[in-house]
C-alpha cells in the first residue's frame, strides 16, 4: 500500500520549494486569496435599469458565507439616472450598495434595493495635478491598468484587486507598508448620491467634514459615484521572498519595516517558518516575471494537516523536511502586478488592526492559539499600515500592524470569532469593516474617537435609514 507521504516525496527538488513558493503575488500568492474575477457582481453589467427590476437572482458574497434574495438589481447607467431612482423609490425603500462582493461581514445583504456601480468605471486625469478621477463601480484592477497608460499609478495596493474603488475605501481596504496609508487616504474629494437621491460633493475646501466621514462609511452616507484620488508616476517594484524561522523573522519585522518600501510575511502554521516579503522601488527597468505555484501550496499545507494533523511534532518534522530555506525568489515589475493579484482559494476571514507597538506581542499569542487547533493550516499574515483620519479608519490617528486569520470556507469558522477576536481585542485591535468580528456600537464607539460624530453625521444625512440593513443598525447603534 502506498503511503500518502510518498506523492510528496516523489516531487523531489520542487517539493522541497513548496513552501517557498508561497510568497508570489502580494504573497503567498494566489494560494491565500481569493479570485473573485466578479462573477457575484449582482448583474451583468450591461443589463439595463429596466431588466434590473425583473425577478432578481438571489446574492451570495465570494466565499457563500453571506447572502440574500432582493427585490431589485439596480445597476444604473449613471450617477442621474441612481440619483433619479432614489428620488422615485417608494416610501420606506431600503437600499444596500454592492461591489465585488467580497466582504465577509454581512455588509451587504437585503431584502430590498441591492445597487450595483459596475457601469460607473472608468479613470480619466483630475483637473489638479498629481490626481485622478475615479468612478465608483471601477474595478482596482481596471483602475491600476487605465492609470498606467496615463504614466500614473496609486500610491499602494491591497493584496487582491477585484475589488470596486468605492467598496475598497468604504470598508478600509489597506495594503502594506509603514509609511503607506490606507487606500481611502489617498482620497482628496468624492461625489456621493444621498438616500434622498441628492448629488453632495465633498473635499478639504467644501464640506471637509463629510470627507472625513465619507472615506470609509460602509455605505451609511451615501453611494460613492465618484473620487478625486491622489496618484503618483508609474513606478517599478523588486519583490523579494525569503523563508525564515518565525520567531527569528518576528523580531526582525519592525526592522525590515523601516528598511523597505513594504513589508510583510505570512506565518505557515505547523512548519516553524515564516516567509518574509519586500517590495522596493526599482528603477533597472528589468522584467522578470516568476511562474508562482501557489496553490499548490495551500493544497500542500492541507495535505500536511490531513494526514498528520493527528501529531503537530510529526508534521512539523515532514515540514521541515520539505521546506529548502535557501531558495529565495525575486522578481521585477509594474507595482501593481506585484502588489495585488487574483486568487482563487475560498475561504473566510478575521482581521483586526492592533496599535504597531503591540503587532509583535498580539501575533505571538495567535500563532500560539492558532495552533491549538489542528484544524488549522492557512497562513496568518501580519502588515504594516500608516494612521491617517478618516473617522471611521481602523488605523485613525495610529500606525498599525494588522494581521488576519482565515479558514477554509467550506470548513468551520466559528474559532476566529470566539478564540482569536478575544485576542485582537485584548490588544486595542480595531476590525476590519468587511471581516469577520462580533462587536457592537458600544465597543465600536470605544475605539473610535470620532465614532458620535460620525452616528450625528448619518442621522442628518439619512434620518430614515434607507441606507441601513440590520448588520449597519447593529454597528452604528441605530435602533428606530
Amino acid at each position: 500500500m502506498t503511503h500518502p507521504l510518498d506523492s510528496l516525496r516523489r516531487r523531489g527538488a520542487a517539493s522541497r520549494r513548496l513552501l517557498l513558493r508561497a510568497g508570489a503575488g502580494s504573497a503567498l500568492g494566489a494560494a491565500l486569496w481569493p479570485g473573485l474575477a466578479r462573477a457575484q457582481a449582482p448583474a451583468a453589467a450591461a443589463a439595463s435599469a429596466s431588466a434590473s427590476q425583473a425577478a432578481p437572482a438571489p446574492w451570495r458574497n465570494w466565499s457563500g458565507l453571506q447572502q440574500c434574495q432582493p427585490r431589485r438589481h439596480f445597476v444604473p447607467a449613471n450617477e442621474a439616472e441612481l440619483a433619479q431612482a432614489l428620488r422615485d423609490a417608494p416610501a420606506g425603500t431600503t437600499l444596500r450598495s454592492v461591489g465585488a462582493g467580497h466582504s465577509f461581514t454581512p455588509l451587504v445583504p437585503t431584502d430590498q434595493w441591492l445597487v450595483s456601480l459596475d457601469r460607473l468605471s472608468g479613470v480619466a486625469r483630475a483637473p489638479v495635478a498629481g490626481a485622478a478621477l475615479v468612478q465608483g463601480g471601477t474595478r482596482l484592477a481596471v483602475v491600476s491598468r487605465q492609470l498606467d497608460t496615463l504614466g500614473l499609478a496609486l500610491p499602494n495596493l491591497p493584496d487582491i484587486d477585484v475589488q470596486s474603488y468605492a467598496g475598497a475605501i468604504s470598508t478600509g481596504t489597506h495594503g502594506t507598508g509603514r509609511e503607506l496609508p490606507a487606500l481611502h487616504a489617498e482620497v482628496q474629494a468624492l461625489r456621493l448620491v444621498t438616500a434622498r437621491g441628492e448629488v453632495v460633493e465633498c473635499s478639504a475646501s467644501k464640506n471637509p467634514e463629510l470627507l472625513a466621514a465619507a472615506r470609509v462609511s460602509l455605505g451609511s452616507l451615501g453611494v460613492i459615484t465618484q473620487a478625486q484620488v491622489r496618484v503618483v508616476p508609474a513606478y517599478n517594484l523588486h519583490r523579494h521572498v525569503w523563508l525564515e524561522p518565525a520567531m527569528q523573522l518576528l523580531e526582525r519585522a519592525p526592522e525590515l519595516a523601516r528598511k523597505h518600501r513594504n513589508f510583510e510575511f505570512y506565518y505557515l502554521p505547523f512548519t516553524g517558518y515564516a516567509a518574509g516579503i519586500t517590495h522596493d522601488v526599482d528603477t533597472s527597468a528589468e522584467v522578470l516575471t516568476v511562474q508562482a505555484a501557489d496553490e499548490d501550496v495551500l493544497r500542500d499545507l492541507r495535505r500536511l494537516r490531513d494526514w498528520l494533523g493527528f501529531s503537530p511534532a510529526l508534521r512539523r518534522k515532514v515540514a521541515g523536511w520539505l521546506i529548502d530555506p535557501k531558495q529565495t525568489e525575486d522578481a521585477r515589475n509594474r507595482a501593481w502586478r506585484l502588489l495585488a493579484t487574483q486568487r482563487p482559494t475560498r475561504f473566510n476571514e478575521t482581521e483586526y488592526h492592533v496599535p504597531a507597538e503591540a503587532g509583535l506581542a498580539c501575533v505571538k499569542e495567535v500563532i500560539a492559539a492558532l495552533e491549538k487547533r489542528s484544524e488549522v493550516f492557512f497562513p496568518l499574515e501580519f502588515r504594516f499600515v500608516a494612521a491617517d483620519d478618516a473617522w471611521l479608519s481602523p488605523f485613525y490617528q495610529r500606525a498599525s500592524c494588522s494581521i488576519a486569520v482565515h479558514a477554509a470556507a467550506d470548513e468551520a469558522h466559528d474559532y476566529l470569532l470566539s478564540e482569536i477576536g478575544p485576542i485582537f481585542q485584548r490588544h486595542g485591535g480595531r476590525p476590519h469593516w468587511g471581516k469577520l468580528h462580533s462587536l457592537g456600537a458600544a465597543q465600536l464607539a470605544a475605539l473610535y474617537p470620532r465614532f458620535k460624530d460620525f452616528q450625528a453625521l448619518r442621522r442628518d444625512m439619512d434620518p430614515e435609514g434607507r441606507l441601513l440593513n440590520p448588520h449597519l443598525r447593529s454597528l452604528l447603534g441605530v435602533t428606530a
